[in-house]
């Protein structure tokens, strides 16, 4: 009875099962035997692919050589009689990089200033006596040649240029004199070849009222002023400032000669203390101007003057002090510059004359002159002679010269 029960059960869930099927393909409107798994035909074939590897366009190598500075004619020296000059361009290595004036030095010497060459190039100086620098002499059968060391040795813990020497020589004659030919090597710029000569060219001129113009005449009437310019043509060499050391006037070109005044001494234009004379203020170093109250030697009324001034120039390096000095009096003395007290010892440069002669200067409302007041000479402004010298003092290089002026100075017609 069991046995027959499973298997009535059995018959049952399989009558189910088949009915449940033939259902299922009822509603999908397929027979059984229609349904039949089989393969996905594809029309056309895949394109899809796995992406190529990027390409990088070819590289153009352009050719490449390394640059190797090239020699450069940046070494020069002037050999003097006593001094020796070595001028040395900032772009020592001629690569477009200047070389710090503090780490070059000649033997055991510094550089003095720097400067501006003829072709607009900086230039760095160095200056020493022939014996200096720690030099060495060597003798050949016709020379002496004196070698100096000129080394740059750049500090710091970055370094953009190559330590460098370079040997100096100058060559003397030892058979003939030596200030009388002395060899140049190398390349010499024009201010080197000026100083060589131990020439600059000085200048007094006449100017007009303004300042503007060189005064196209020489003749003045008591109560006028006179206003002169000094001037030193400096080319391209060191930066100079002139300066007026004394200044005579005299009946003659001979300033020594009988009588004669000194307006000017030591620096001091000790004319303004009894006169409006005066330095005006300094535009330019290598100009200094001043203004002289006219005035004549009593009983030469119708002579000609002659001023003669001592110009020198030194460097602008150098500062102003009582030995280089422009200094006016008007309730105290005051310098050209600013630098003040570069004039106190001018108390003691009074006004000096000679030959027992006095001197007219005009005075509104009043016919009789007072001594003590300067007078000046011009001949149109223009240099009437000029006798340059170069010398040390104190290791400050100095020019100097003496020029004259001739003018005339008249009575005042209306006084």
């Amino acid at each position: 009875m069991m046995k027959w029960t499973a298997l009535c059960l059995v018959a049952l869930l399989l009558y189910g099962s088949f009915c449940d099927a033939q259902r299922f393909q009822e509603i999908i409107g397929q027979s059984p035997h229609d349904h039949q798994q089989g393969k996905q035909i594809i029309e056309r074939p895949l394109q899809w692919s796995f992406p190529a590897d990027p390409t990088t366009r070819p590289e153009i190598l352009i050719p490449n050589e390394i640059r190797h500075p090239a020699s450069a004619n940046s070494v020069a020296v002037n050999c003097g009689e006593n001094i020796v000059q070595v001028i040395v361009q900032k772009d020592m290595f001629g690569i477009g990089q200047y070389v710090d004036p503090r780490h070059l030095t000649l033997g055991s010497c510094g550089f003095v200033t720097e400067d501006i060459a003829n072709d607009g190039s900086s230039v760095i100086v160095f200056q020493s006596e022939v014996h200096g620098c720690d030099s060495s002499l060597s003798m050949t059968q016709d020379s002496l040649i004196y070698t100096y060391d000129l080394k740059y040795n750049p500090e710091g813990v970055v370094m953009r240029i190559n330590r460098a020497a370079v040997t100096v020589e100058c060559h003397y004659p030892r058979i003939h004199n030596v200030s009388s030919l002395p060899l140049i090597p190398y390349w010499v710029p024009f201010s080197a070849t000026k100083v060589s000569e131990e020439f600059l060219y000085f200048t007094l001129k006449l100017m007009t009222d303004d300042w503007q113009h060189q005064r196209s005449t020489d003749v003045y009437y008591l109560g006028t002023s006179i206003k002169i310019e000094a001037s030193v043509m400096q080319y391209f060499h060191v930066p100079l400032r002139v300066f007026i050391d004394r200044c005579v006037i005299s009946i003659r070109p001979d300033p020594t000669s009988n009588p004669n005044y000194a307006f000017i001494e030591n620096g001091c234009l000790v004319d303004g203390i009894n006169s409006a004379s005066k330095f005006m203020n300094r535009d330019a170093d290598d100009k200094l101007r001043f203004e002289l109250a006219a005035l004549m030697f009593q009983g030469y009324e119708n002579e000609r003057l002659y001023i003669t001034c001592y110009l020198k120039a030194t460097s602008i390096n150098h500062g102003i002090n009582s030995e280089r000095r422009a200094c006016s009096y008007s309730n105290g003395w005051y310098e050209a510059s600013g630098v003040n007290e570069a004039c106190n010892t001018c108390d003691s440069s009074g006004p000096a004359s000679s030959g027992q002669s006095t001197f007219v200067n005009y005075n509104p409302g009043s016919t009789s002159g007072s001594a003590g007041s300067g007078q000046r000479v011009s001949q149109s402004g223009s240099r009437m002679q000029t006798v340059t010298h170069i010398h040390f003092f104190l290791s400050v290089m100095e020019w100097e010269s003496q020029v004259t002026l001739e003018i005339r100075v008249h009575q005042n017609p209306d006084a």
